[in-house]
């Protein structure tokens, strides 16, 4: 499941106000609820599960990277949000430096396996260094649309 399938412009934040892990995630998060993708209902025990996982092990995983996720039984399908930093957030990542991307999913319970290929999926595409490069230099949120669409593998 690639970034290019779970992604709409308006699910991409080109500049988040947050400077910190937990104000991050509720920014996306809100994000997802004002376009309709979780129900307000669903946001408290979603951010419950997002801190929840946070609380095991920071996802921040390096190379500035953060993916915050979870599962759901308040979901029937996998959703994200994608929020660039350009001055960095504090995620108390792997390897301590700042976290300039943040993708955010969460993925219907029971779903074991689409939540590991959805993970693996998006870290695969951020590992590689020009994509992160260019969405550091994309100037909206269409541009960093139109990266996942190029970097989409072709069916």
């Amino acid at each position: 499941m690639s970034l290019a399938n779970l992604l709409t412009t308006e699910q991409i934040i080109p500049e988040m106000t947050a400077k910190e892990r937990w104000p991050a995630i509720v920014e996306l998060v809100d994000l997802l609820v004002k376009q309709n993708k979780i129900s307000p209902d669903a946001r408290e025990s979603i951010l419950a599960s997002l801190k929840q996982r946070e609380e095991t092990m920071s996802t921040g995983i390096g190379f500035g990277i953060a993916i915050p996720h979870c599962s759901s039984d308040r979901l029937n399908e996998v959703v994200a949000a994608f929020g660039r930093s350009t001055s960095g957030i504090e995620f108390d990542a792997l390897d301590n430096a700042p976290v300039k991307f943040v993708v955010l999913f969460i993925v219907p319970k029971n779903q074991f396996q689409t939540h590991l290929r959805t993970l693996a999926s998006i870290a695969k595409f951020l590992n590689d260094r020009s994509v992160r490069d260019n969405l550091g230099s994309a100037k909206s949120a269409d541009e960093i649309s139109d990266i996942f669409r190029a970097s989409a593998p072709k069916s």
